[in-house]
C-alpha cells in the first residue's frame, strides 16, 4: 500500500473496467473544478506523509515519531532464554510453569539493572503469565507464543474499577494472556515474533452465548508507566488485543495485528484511561475498531474519573467491516481529550473515524485533531453520534450527559463511500466546534445528503455540500468558537537566567496535546538542550483548535 495513491488507482481502474462509479467519480472532479476547489488541494499528489502538507503542526521540528513518550531503558543486566527454565517449543507442551519460573527468577533484578527473557524460534504454548518491573520480553525471529486452549489457564480476576464488572458479563473477567499490573519500564518486543491467542475457542463461547466471564485480552497492562510494545505480530486475540489501562507513557509501534474479520470485539489497540500514549506504524485487521480510545463505563467511569489524554495515533492502516478505523468511545465516562489522529488509511470498513457516546456516559470528548486521512470503500467516512446505549447495570444515571466539543478534521479523501458524514449530537448536549477543512467524500449517489442533528461547527472546502449547521463558506473565522484566553501556569524552560522573563519572540507556537509547544515536541515535557520552550497550560479552552503565532510572556 505504501506509495500508492488511492485516487489515481481509482482512475486507472475506471479506464480498464468502465463503471457507473467511475463516471460518477469523473463527474465529481468536474463539479469540484466548477466550485473552484482545486484538485491540488483536494487530492494531494504528494504522499500523505509529506510534512509540507501538515501546516497545522509546523513549528514542532519533527513531531512524526513517538520520541518523548517512552524513556529508553539501558541494556538489561541479566538475559536468559525460556529454555533455561524448562521451556519446550514444540507447540504441544504447556509452558505456563516455565514462564512463571522465569518471571519469578527475573524479579530478583527489578531493582538492579532489570532482566530480559528471550523466546527463541519455536512454538511455545502457555497460559496467562504476569510480567515484572524493569523487564523485557523478547521474541526472536520465528518465535510464536501460543495461547492455551484450557480456560483454566486464563484465571478470572476482579473487574476494573472504572467498569464495575466485566465488559461482557457480571462479575470478574479472564486475565489477559500477557499481563502486568503496577509496573515500570516494561518492553515487549522482538524480531517480528508472534503472539497468537488462539481466540476461536473464546469467540465460539461468545457466539453460543455460553460465556461465564468476560473474555481476556491478548496483552493488558494496568496502572503501569513507561511501556514499549513493538516489532511483533499479534494474532487471534480472544477480546481486545492490546489494552493499556490506567497507564502513562506508552508507545505501541511497528505492529501487525490480525484477527478474522468476523471475530467479535477483537479491537486492535485500546488505550483506556491512559495518558501520554503514542501509537504509530501499525497494520490492523479485526472484527472491531482498529484503535479505540476509552476511559471507563458510565457511573463507574465517572466515579473513578481517570481520563485518557495526550494520545497520538499515526500511520495506522487496515480494515474492519463492522466498526471504525479510529473510534473515540463509547466508554468515555472519565473523559477523553487532546487526541491527534494523522496519516490514517482505512479500507473496506464500516466507518473511518467515529465518536460514540450517549446519555448516561457523562464525561467529555474535547480537542480532537484528525488530519491526512485516506479511505477506500468505507461506508460512513465520518460518524459522530449518540446511540451507545449499553449500560453496566441499573445504576446508570440518565442525567449524566456527555460533552463533545472541539473536533478539527482536515485533509480527508474518501473514495467509493456509500454515505455522507453522520453527525448526531444529543438533544441536551449538542456537539460543538466540529470543524472540517479540505474534506472530499467521493462516489456517493447524487441523492445522498449529510445527516446532522444537534451539532454546530463550520467547514471550508468540503464536498459534498455539508449540512446547514456546518456551513459558513470558508469565512476567515471558519473554525473558531468562544472560549477563555490561554492561561500560562508555569514556564518549564527558557534560555535566560531564572530572574528574567521568558520572551518567545518570532517563535511559532501551537497548542498540541494540551501543551503549548514552541520549536519542537518537548521530550516528555522536560528540559531540552536546544533552547526549545515547553509551557504547561492550566484551564485551557482554546479560541481556535490549532492556534499559532507569536507569543510574549512577561
Amino acid at each position: 500500500m505504501e506509495g500508492e495513491n488511492p485516487f489515481l488507482n481509482s482512475i486507472k481502474n475506471g479506464f480498464t473496467r468502465p463503471s457507473w462509479s467511475f463516471l460518477l467519480l469523473l463527474f465529481t472532479v468536474i463539479a469540484l473544478s466548477t466550485l473552484q476547489i482545486t484538485t491540488k488541494t483536494v487530492f494531494p499528489t504528494r504522499p500523505i506523509s509529506d510534512p509540507e502538507q501538515r501546516t497545522e503542526l509546523s513549528g514542532m521540528g519533527d513531531p512524526r515519531s513517538c520520541s518523548g513518550f517512552f524513556r529508553d531503558v539501558p541494556p538489561r543486566k541479566v538475559v536468559k532464554s525460556i529454555t533455561e527454565f524448562g521451556g519446550v517449543g514444540d507447540g504441544k507442551t504447556s509452558n505456563t510453569a516455565s514462564f512463571g519460573r522465569a518471571i519469578e527468577y527475573m524479579e530478583r533484578f527489578k531493582e538492579n539493572g532489570g532482566a530480559q527473557l528471550n523466546v527463541p524460534r519455536g512454538t511455545w504454548m502457555t497460559g496467562s503469565f504476569n510480567l515484572t518491573n524493569n523487564f523485557t520480553l523478547f521474541l526472536e525471529d520465528g518465535a510464536v507464543i501460543l495461547g492455551s486452549q484450557d480456560p483454566k489457564e486464563w484465571p478470572v480476576i476482579k473487574p476494573l474499577p472504572s467498569y464495575g464488572r466485566g465488559r461482557e458479563r457480571l462479575g470478574g473477567r479472564h486475565i489477559s494472556l500477557i499481563h502486568g499490573e503496577a509496573l515500570t519500564n516494561v518492553v515487549i518486543t522482538g524480531q517480528n515474533g508472534t503472539i497468537d491467542g488462539q481466540g476461536k475457542m473464546w469467540w465460539d463461547l461468545w457466539w453460543n452465548r455460553s460465556l461465564e466471564h468476560t473474555r481476556g485480552h491478548l496483552i493488558e497492562l494496568v496502572d503501569s508507566h513507561n511501556v514499549l510494545i513493538s516489532n511483533l505480530t499479534l494474532l487471534n486475540s480472544p477480546f481486545w488485543t492490546v489494552h493499556p489501562v490506567y497507564c502513562s507513557n506508552v508507545v505501541i509501534k511497528n505492529m501487525t495485528i490480525l484477527a478474522p474479520l468476523n471475530a467479535p470485539n477483537t479491537d486492535g489497540i485500546d488505550p483506556d484511561s491512559s495518558v501520554h500514549v503514542c501509537i504509530e506504524d501499525c497494520y490492523i485487521e479485526s472484527g472491531d475498531d482498529l484503535v479505540a480510545v476509552k476511559s471507563g463505563w458510565d457511573q463507574y467511569g465517572i466515579t473513578v474519573a481517570r481520563p485518557s489524554a495526550n494520545i497520538i495515533i499515526r500511520r495506522v492502516s487496515g480494515t474492519t467491516p463492522t466498526c471504525s478505523g479510529v473510534g473515540i468511545g463509547s466508554e468515555m465516562s472519565g473523559g477523553i481529550s487532546n487526541v491527534l489522529v494523522e496519516d490514517l488509511y482505512v479500507r473496506d470498513s464500516a466507518a473511518g473515524v467515529r465518536i460514540k457516546t450517549d446519555k448516561g456516559r457523562g464525561g467529555y470528548i474535547a480537542n480532537i485533531t484528525i488530519i491526512n486521512i485516506t479511505m477506500e470503500r468505507v461506508k460512513v467516512p465520518i460518524r459522530f453520534s449518540r446511540g451507545a446505549n449499553d449500560h453496566p447495570d441499573e445504576g446508570w444515571d440518565p442525567k449524566a450527559i456527555p460533552k463533545v466539543k472541539g473536533v478539527y478534521i482536515s485533509n480527508v479523501v474518501s473514495v467509493n463511500s456509500t454515505k455522507a458524514p453522520v453527525l448526531l449530537g444529543i438533544d441536551d448536549s449538542p456537539f460543538e466546534g466540529i470543524c472540517m477543512r479540505n474534506v472530499s467524500i467521493l462516489g456517493l449517489s447524487p441523492t445522498v445528503r449529510w445527516n446532522c442533528e444537534y451539532v454546530s461547527g463550520s467547514t471550508d472546502a468540503v464536498f459534498p455540500v455539508p449540512c446547514p449547521q456546518l456551513q459558513n463558506n470558508g469565512s476567515s473565522s471558519w473554525c473558531s468558537y468562544s472560549g477563555a484566553s490561554l492561561i500560562i501556569d508555569e514556564v518549564a524552560n527558557h534560555s535566560g537566567p531564572p530572574s528574567q522573563p521568558a520572551i518567545l519572540a518570532e517563535t511559532e507556537c501551537l497548542v498540541q496535546l494540551g501543551w503549548l509547544v514552541c520549536g519542537r515536541l518537548c521530550d516528555d515535557f522536560q528540559h531540552l538542550p536546544d533552547r526549545s520552550y515547553c509551557l504547561k497550560l492550566r484551564d485551557v479552552e482554546m479560541t481556535s483548535l490549532n492556534p499559532k503565532g507569536r507569543l510574549y510572556i512577561k
